[in-house]
């Protein structure tokens, strides 16, 4: 068993490829960050940098789907941030017991999580939105003020809201053309899996279905619903359809697809230049499927919100009975590692923990040239902002290790503050966080929800026909299917 541990920690810890588009949310979030945060700099008010940094980390989410989807996703976003923060910032106005903060905001990570995962609103999921309202309740605040912060927050998120927008301008399909290239890829190498297998294959179909051919199903469902959720038809998302069914013939007929002529294809579709165009062979027409009210994807979760909230409450009281001064780092390590089962809870907390605790040794680093004045401050974090985007996607623990520093920095826009100090806090409450968190998980499990992450999987045949049922886009996965996104 002990010689397990070892091997487990390490594919943990393994760091996977980028993602295809690993630069673009990296550089949205440092031009939604940098601009509002720069004009307080000059207008000498950095200490409001904490509520329109909420406002901009919006621009950390969607990013993979369709622009007509994307602008009410964000547009939800912001809802959501505004009204963690307004219920948070409410809270801190009204009691200054650390106690009562704690539990109120368990009670919010709880309802932030569950939201996020019923309504798969994708990474970062909830635990940007539980990191900026979890930080609002430990702000002096007075009911005088809560407006106009309010106000700070909401001009900075439409700016994200602009940002994430803007690129829509230049290539208006890009999403569903990187999507139905993700699946032309996805069906070339099943079909090729079964040209250079073919006994293995036809005497252990399951076995590669749950491999190439399970990937490549997925793919194709994701690319599916990025057409339907892209808004009206133009020949453009046609011609993609086109190109969807030729995909789904290879997955129904692997042997006698062509993975070169689908891989020919997937090239033609960088940049902005025309869809290849094919003739209509779809084997299977996708049709929006209808979706469940939202109390009704809500009801399941039920477990989920008791272990989210009892892990954050009682993190959060073991850091105050510590005597940590910041609580609710403890509390956001806990509603960090929520995921589907308990193994990827587990792995979810040694990534954290090994993500910050290099990330306060970055952070001892760069203290010295933060230090040097307002905008050093807030250069450093969105250097650290770009550096989190950009290596997140490979394993969340690498990404940890920027964003621990910049969730650190963030701390001394109000004024600087005892390196020593912080680093202790956030190591001692990464710690008590992870623990505690690990105990609730175990405490309150949800063995339903488990089974259905296990038995998840299909052969292609199966897959195929996933767009007829909800099959989350590659951007809308929750946080148990993905590395991705920002998470203090």
């Amino acid at each position: 068993m002990s010689s397990r541990i070892p091997l487990e920690v390490a594919r943990v810890l393994r760091l996977g490829r980028p993602p295809e588009i690993w630069f673009k949310p990296a550089l949205s979030v440092v031009a939604a960050v940098a601009p509002p945060n720069l004009t307080l700099v000059a207008l000498d008010r950095l200490d409001l940098a904490m509520y329109t940094m909420a406002g901009s980390l919006c621009a950390l989410y969607a990013h993979n789907r369709p622009y007509a989807a994307r602008a009410r996703t964000l547009a939800w976003v912001l809802l959501g941030m505004l009204g963690g923060i307004a219920a948070a910032l409410l809270a801190a106005s009204l009691t200054g017991s650390a106690v009562v903060l704690v539990t109120v905001g368990a009670v919010l990570a709880a309802v932030q999580k569950v939201l996020c995962d019923a309504t798969r609103i994708g990474p970062p999921g909830n635990v940007i939105l539980t990191f900026v309202s979890s930080a609002a309740l430990f702000v002096p605040q007075t009911l005088a003020e809560i407006p106009g912060h309010l106000a700070l927050g909401a001009a900075a998120g439409a700016w994200a809201w602009l940002v994430g927008m803007a690129p829509g301008l230049l290539r208006p399909h890009g999403p569903e053309r990187r999507a139905t290239a993700a699946a032309l890829r996805a069906a070339a190498a099943y079909a090729e899996s079964v040209r250079e297998h073919p006994r293995a294959h036809a005497e252990s179909a399951a076995e590669h279905d749950h491999t190439d051919g399970a990937n490549a199903a997925t793919a194709l469902a994701a690319a599916r619903q990025a057409l339907l959720g892209a808004g009206r038809a133009t020949d453009a998302r046609r011609a993609l359809g086109r190109l969807l069914g030729r995909a789904e013939i290879a997955l129904a007929a692997p042997a006698d697809a062509d993975p070169d002529l689908l891989r020919a294809w997937a090239r033609d579709l960088r940049g902005t230049g025309p869809v290849p165009l094919v003739d209509d062979l779809t084997l299977l027409r996708g049709e929006p499927a209808p979706r469940d009210p939202l109390w009704a994807r809500v009801r399941p979760l039920g477990r989920l919100a008791v272990r989210t909230a009892l892990g954050c409450a009682f993190a959060g009281y073991a850091s105050l009975a510590l005597g940590v001064g910041r609580p609710y780092w403890a509390l956001v390590t806990a509603a960090s590692l929520y995921q589907a089962s308990f193994t990827l809870t587990w792995g979810r907390g040694v990534q954290r923990v090994v993500g910050n605790l290099l990330g306060v040794l970055l952070f001892a680093a760069l203290v010295p040239l933060a230090h040097t004045g307002g905008l050093a401050l807030v250069l450093c974090c969105a250097a650290l902002n770009f550096g989190a985007e950009a290596l997140i996607g490979r394993n969340y623990w690498l990404g940890s290790v920027c964003v621990t520093p910049m969730a650190l920095l963030i701390t001394e826009f109000a004024g600087f503050q005892d390196p020593g100090r912080l680093i202790g806090e956030r190591v001692l409450d990464t710690i008590v966080g992870a623990l505690v968190g690990l105990l609730a998980a175990l405490a309150v499990p949800d063995r339903a929800r488990a089974r259905v992450v296990r038995s998840g999987r299909g052969t292609p045949r199966t897959l195929a026909g996933a767009e007829h049922r909800e099959v989350p886009h590659p951007d809308q996965r929750t946080q148990s299917d993905t590395t991705e996104g920002v998470r203090p």
